[in-house]
């Protein structure tokens, strides 16, 4: 495959990858301003760890041989996506973010969660 070729099926032209980028970012960003009395370190991690897997596993799986890969680490993509909502959902509970914070980033989570599924649905096994 040349670079020329690669640059064509390249990841970095998914739209989906990148609203997922812009995703990871936001979420990255909203646990900057936490302040937590314990901190709660581990979920922290977590949530930042799940949110940055979103747009790794769509990378991941568009450099894959086959399209049933590619399928595959979409789902993952997904799995990580509702991962990272689940956390914060939590962090909303506790009031560690705002209402405002949480239903943009959900909003976002929803655009990328049907891209997903129409990206896997169309995808031939």
């Amino acid at each position: 495959m040349s670079i020329i070729e690669y640059e064509k099926s390249s990841y970095k032209k998914l739209i989906v990858w990148q609203k997922s980028m812009v995703f990871a970012n936001e979420v990255i960003s909203l646990t900057e301003q936490l302040d937590t009395f314990r901190k709660h370190y581990r979920l922290v991690e977590q949530l930042e760890s799940s949110a940055t897997s979103v747009p790794m596993n769509i990378a991941e799986g568009k450099g894959r041989s086959s399209q049933k890969e590619f399928s595959y680490f979409l789902t993952v993509a997904r799995g990580s996506l509702y991962e990272t909502m689940t956390l914060l959902e939590i962090f909303k509970m506790r009031n560690w973010i705002s209402e405002e914070n949480f239903t943009k980033i959900e909003n976002l989570s929803l655009e990328i969660a049907k891209i997903l599924n129409t990206l896997k649905n169309n995808i031939k096994s």
